[in-house]
């Protein structure tokens, strides 16, 4: 085998994520063996292409293969780090086993100083992605309700310090390591707190240390310091306090975040520095309900799987970045992560937009004692030790999601939890009710009809609905052997609805997640609750997709998307650029022959006028009754004799005042195809994007066909590559394909028999 090794200088560099250190290259090109060939991949790297909907996934043992060029290795510290690598991986440096590490959701770094010389060095990743029973989940892959893809999905790093640094946590495998800052008190005139930080000197002499942090957010500034004397060879623990004068707050309205820098010097010589983002908030579950910098909030939250169609779990930063925004827009303040630690640069989008976090271990319905106890605990520490510094982490899921967890289990669980983190605004969360959690999370179909938990109540423990809206709809509480039950499924009342399944079912999905939302408030110890799901995924038990999302797996909206965003309050403004919000109104129709004759508008307005071919049908409010009397915006219904093609507008108003209108259009003939891009941001610097590329099916006037599934074909006109089935079929009116490389200079053509092509230039 011919192995073209890629050469990696080190060179002084800063990561594109919120996390930054003073040397910190990233690795992007390897060279992979698959045992009967190789190839040169770039990293995210996934080592199959799968189909949409996956059925034999891909699963073995990878070679990843790079040398770096070390031009001192006596001088300092070389470290790898790995944020994702699924899911045993043994990391070889010049022939020689350095480290093994279990588990492919969470970070490991690597120590490889004494194992390099000058010049070139050959770093080898042995990674397999087989079904393992001691590495969490642990359940094989051919009876989960997800997938594991295998590979280097996450980014890799290469990390230079100097003898005197800012220790690793996953290099010390300690909870003192690394820094974090906690605020003990917050309001609007004045914070408190403190910031720990450890520091090492590797090297042979005494050293007379600075150590500073400082605070800015545009505005102000704020810069604390500390001396200390550092002997060779040892470490100490500092705590710097802060106080922080009339500090702006995080929020979910208003997610203001501060940069930190934390740098290290002797002698005015800087030999370490991090630089993070962080915000100043205060959270407390009351027996009230939840306060956020002691104001109650109803949680209104959904549950998100890091799947992508074609390329799993090896998605960009940005692709990560747009899921949250996406979220974000549809009305949530809240995300359960589902079932597994994700990537960092989706827990940055959430500080970045303003979403709670329930941060969650690895586990779905198995349970092993043993070694994979013991794996699970270390993935609390190491979830713990990843994310412990974000404003956006309320909720740590310290349970193994609907598996039968010890006593003994559950309690050591939460025990680590504390001590990792020693606050009491260190809330724990587990789906079954025991007293070691602070919350209850439990699924509603745990419970049963009609009330479910509505009347939960435990002085010590709130409740929070963490899933809702399928499963209840789906199988009538029949259990969790979904297997054996599927056959209760009935295509008219469940949730699981592709978007092709036409606007009775996609209505009928949405009044689900309407009526469950709307019993869940009913709830007397309920602080928040979090639909199933976002959206559509693929499981390795099953030969579909399952499509309870209300977004399909390519983030196209169905109608229950519009139900949700309709119930954030027209006038709960967000101070964030690109965060929809205000007034909202929305036609769940696409008013063809075929469409149902009572319209259904969702909209946060007071009242709502339709018209059919500009003659009034009728103003009207809210539709309230037991399926919406406790939603925040009640949808309105109107009813039509019958069908006349053309144009229903909907026009909202609050207090009488016109705010916002929408208009859907009866589709006339294919003619062309319109061509968009999933870019609504930029937040990492990235040339290597993963976007999502739209062909609708439109008439003349531009409005998509909702029946049309015309085979469309995409050609790449730019640098890049497109992944996906080519040709496709048109979904619902849309044909979707994915494209990796710079979106700025994109170029593609989307054609199809007897259509109006178009080419689309960024």
């Amino acid at each position: 085998m011919n192995r073209l090794f890629i050469i990696l200088t080190i060179l002084s560099a800063c990561s594109s994520k919120n996390f930054k250190e003073l040397s910190k290259t990233q690795m992007k090109d390897w060279l992979c063996d698959y045992g009967d060939h190789s190839e040169s991949i770039t990293v995210p790297h996934t080592p199959k292409i799968e189909p949409l909907i996956v059925n034999n996934q891909w699963q073995g043992k990878l070679n990843y293969l790079k040398t770096i060029k070390i031009n001192d290795p006596k001088n300092g510290k070389t470290w790898l780090h790995f944020e994702g690598v699924m899911n045993d991986s043994k990391v070889f440096v010049n022939q020689k086993l350095v480290t093994r590490h279990l588990g492919g959701y969470l970070p490991f770094s690597v120590d490889i100083t004494p194992h390099i010389t000058k010049g070139e060095n050959l770093i080898r990743l042995e990674v397999l992605n087989t079904d393992n029973p001691i590495i969490p989940p642990g359940k094989s892959l051919e009876t989960l309700d997800f997938n594991f893809y295998g590979g280097i999905y996450r980014d890799a790093w290469l990390i230079r310090k100097n003898d005197i640094y800012i220790s690793n946590p996953f290099i010390e495998n300690s909870k003192d390591a690394g820094w974090l800052i906690h605020f003990d008190s917050a309001n609007e005139s004045m914070a408190y707190g403190k910031i720990r930080i450890q520091l090492r000197n590797d090297s042979d002499k005494k050293s007379n240390l600075g150590v500073e942090a400082k605070l800015t957010n545009g505005e102000d500034s704020y810069l604390f310091t500390k001396k200390l004397d550092l002997n060779a060879s040892s470490s100490t623990l500092i705590s710097i306090p802060l106080e922080i004068p009339y500090p702006k707050l995080w929020s979910v309205t208003a997610p203001t975040l501060y940069n930190l820098s934390i740098k290290v010097t002797e002698d005015g010589r800087l030999l370490d520095q991090v630089e993070s983002r962080i915000g100043v908030r205060t959270i407390k579950l009351h027996e009230d309900g939840f306060l956020l910098n002691g104001e109650k909030m109803f949680i209104r939250g959904t549950n998100r799987h890091q799947e992508y169609p074609y390329v799993g779990y090896a998605i960009s930063d940005n692709a990560n970045y747009r899921d949250a925004l996406k979220i974000k827009n549809a009305g949530f303040d809240f995300v359960r992560l589902s079932h597994y630690p994700q990537d960092e640069s989706f827990l940055d989008a959430c500080d970045e937009l303003g979403l709670l976090v329930m941060n969650a271990i690895p586990g779905w319905q198995f349970y092993e004692e043993g070694e994979f106890v013991q794996n699970s605990y270390q993935d609390i520490r190491d979830m713990v030790r990843r994310d412990r510094n974000h404003p956006s982490v309320v909720f740590w899921e310290t349970s193994l999601n609907e598996s039968g967890m010890t006593e003994e289990y559950m309690t050591d669980a939460n025990t680590i939890l504390k001590e990792e983190l020693p606050f009491e605004d260190t809330y724990s969360a587990g789906w079954i009710d025991h007293p070691s959690y602070d919350l209850f999370i439990p699924a509603r179909q745990h419970s049963g009809p009609p009330h479910y938990w509505n009347y939960y109540k435990d002085g010590n423990r709130n409740i929070f609905i963490a899933e809702y809206g399928d499963w209840e709809y789906y199988a009538h509480n029949a259990g969790f052997n979904q297997t054996a039950y599927s056959d209760l499924s009935e295509a008219a009342r469940n949730s699981r609805q592709l978007r092709k399944h036409g606007e009775i079912r996609l209505l009928q999905q949405a009044l689900n997640f309407q009526e469950a939302a709307n019993s869940n408030r009913n709830g007397v110890s309920t602080i928040g609750h979090a639909n199933w799901l976002m959206f559509d995924y693929n499981r390795g038990y099953a030969n579909d997709l399952e499509a309870s999302g209300i977004s399909d797996i390519f983030r196209i909206p169905k109608f229950a998307y519009y139900f949700y965003k309709s119930q954030r309050p027209a006038n709960e403004l967000i101070a964030h650029p690109i965060v929809e919000n205000g007034p909202m109104i929305k036609i769940a129709s696409h008013w063809t022959e075929h469409s149902p004759t009572e319209v259904t508008v969702y909209s946060n307005c007071d009242k709502v006028e339709l018209y059919l071919n500009d003659s009034l049908i009728e103003r009207a409010s809210p539709k309230i009754n037991q399926m919406s009397d406790n939603l925040i915006s009640p949808p309105f219904r109107f009813n039509i004799d019958y069908f006349i093609p053309g144009q229903l507008i909907a026009k909202g108003y609050i207090n009488d005042v016109f705010v916002e209108s929408d208009t859907v259009t009866t589709p006339e003939k294919a003619t062309a195809i319109s061509i968009s891009v999933d870019y609504e941001s930029n937040f990492y610097q990235e040339d290597d994007d993963l976007i999502f590329i739209y062909a609708n099916i439109v008439d003349l006037s531009g409005t998509t066909l909702p029946g049309d599934s015309s085979e469309v074909t995409f050609k790449l006109q730019s640098k890049g590559t497109l992944i996906g089935n080519n040709p496709v079929k048109a979904e619902a009116g849309i044909a979707t394909i994915l494209f990796r490389g710079d979106p700025s200079q994109l170029e593609v053509e989307a054609s199809a028999e007897g259509l109006i092509s178009n080419l689309y230039m960024e």
